[in-house]
């Protein structure tokens, strides 16, 4: 297997070092003799623009507050069959863990409390609002399968 270097595949090592294992220069290998070294063909200039674009878009939407309570809520309507899922699909109601998720909200808020900017304190109040009466209407419309 090791002894046929130039076999059916094509495939060939050629040692291109320029000394040999006791320190004398390899014939043929005189500094101008050498090929230049290949440089990696440059990108195209719009490439390296959309990976500019891109990254530039990415630090722009860093999360924030807002992108943590959006994150929670959304969780939450989902969790409460609110939401379609990724397929267009039903989702069946998750009460118990649409109420823990609403509780973390709840908790974020009391943690939180006069630390928050005027809009970040009416996005979290609005939010805890929507769920709130959400989860009691959807609780009601269960009570009312269940009879």
């Amino acid at each position: 297997m090791g002894e046929n270097k130039n076999g059916p595949s094509g495939f060939r090592v050629v040692d291109r070092r320029t000394f040999t294992a006791d320190g004398t220069r390899r014939e043929g290998s005189r500094p101008e003799e050498q090929k230049p070294e290949a440089t990696p063909a440059p990108q195209p200039a719009t490439s390296r623009q959309a990976e500019a674009e891109a990254e530039a878009a990415i630090d722009a939407e860093a999360p924030g507050f807002d992108t943590l309570v959006s994150y929670l809520s959304t969780t939450a309507m989902f969790q409460m069959g609110l939401l379609p899922g990724p397929s267009g699909e039903r989702i069946p109601a998750d009460m118990p863990n649409a109420r823990r998720t609403i509780d973390l909200l709840e908790i974020l808020q009391q943690k939180t409390q006069g630390n928050l900017t005027p809009d970040e304190s009416r996005l979290l109040d609005d939010v805890l609002y929507d769920l709130r009466m959400s989860f009691v209407e959807m609780d009601k419309r269960q009570a009312r399968r269940g009879k």
